[in-house]
């Protein structure tokens, strides 16, 4: 039954409630289907349930229905961001939930690998291996630059996808011809700048490092970060 379905007033004849039989002559009443009831019994046996708060929309209530489902008009809210959506488009989503068109939107877009916030209509963004960021996240992890698709057609430089323990998914990493001020470690050339500790971000060029799962880091860092302690001593154990 929708909410048109029934019509409520106050009763000027000898009427008894179909349900409880009190009086209804002078009272507040509620006919549906020929019948007529009392306000407490219509909320009783034949109100609508509200799909939202699970309670019976009383005959004093704004109702609002969709596809056979009903609401309080103050439950008709965004699921989301809770803006109130009498005269607003909306959609309904799983589990009979409804969403605004703004947060529809969002939560349907794609997600920025880099910042992993939605990317929505009117967004630039950059499409790079079936992933997408917005056009300002697609950075180079090291130096931070911004990378365009301009660089990413240059012959001269080579973009790869290196797992980062410190963020999931992988991040970009940006290498660039080296033409002096470089040095190698384990036959693979490196950028001073680009050869640096994972923790303080110091270079490690001519200093002692470890690596540990394709992280390098200086003496002091290893210790501090990486290196277990002694159960006795509480100081890191180390080679070095």
């Amino acid at each position: 039954a929708g909410p048109g379905s029934y019509t409520v007033g106050t009763m000027s004849e000898r009427f008894d409630c179909h349900y409880c039989r009190d009086p209804l002559q002078g009272k507040k009443y509620v006919q549906k289907e020929g019948r007529h009831c009392c306000v407490k019994c219509f909320e009783k046996f034949c109100a609508n349930t509200c799909t939202e708060c699970k309670k019976p929309i009383g005959a004093d209530s704004k109702e609002l229905h969709f596809k056979n489902r009903y609401w309080h008009d103050n439950c008709f809210r965004c699921f989301k961001c809770y803006t109130s959506l009498v005269n607003e488009p909306f959609m309904l989503r799983e589990n009979n939930k409804v969403w605004c068109s703004n947060c529809t939107a969002a939560e349907d877009a794609p997600r920025c690998k880099g910042c992993f916030k939605p990317i929505i209509a009117g967004d630039q963004n950059v499409e790079y291996k079936k992933m997408v960021w917005h056009k300002d996240c697609f950075t180079c992890s090291q130096c931070k630059q911004i990378l365009s698709m301009t660089k990413l057609s240059n012959p001269t430089l080579h973009v790869s996808l290196l797992p980062c323990r410190f963020s999931s998914p992988s991040l970009l990493f940006l290498s660039q011809p080296i033409t002096s001020g470089g040095l190698t470690y384990q036959e693979q050339p490196w950028h001073s700048e680009c050869f640096i500790c994972s923790n303080c971000k110091k270079q490690l060029g001519g200093k002692r490092f470890t690596a540990v799962e394709d992280q390098f880091y200086c003496v002091e860092c290893y210790k501090e970060c990486v290196a277990k302690k002694c159960a006795g001593c509480k100081n890191p154990i180390t080679g070095m």
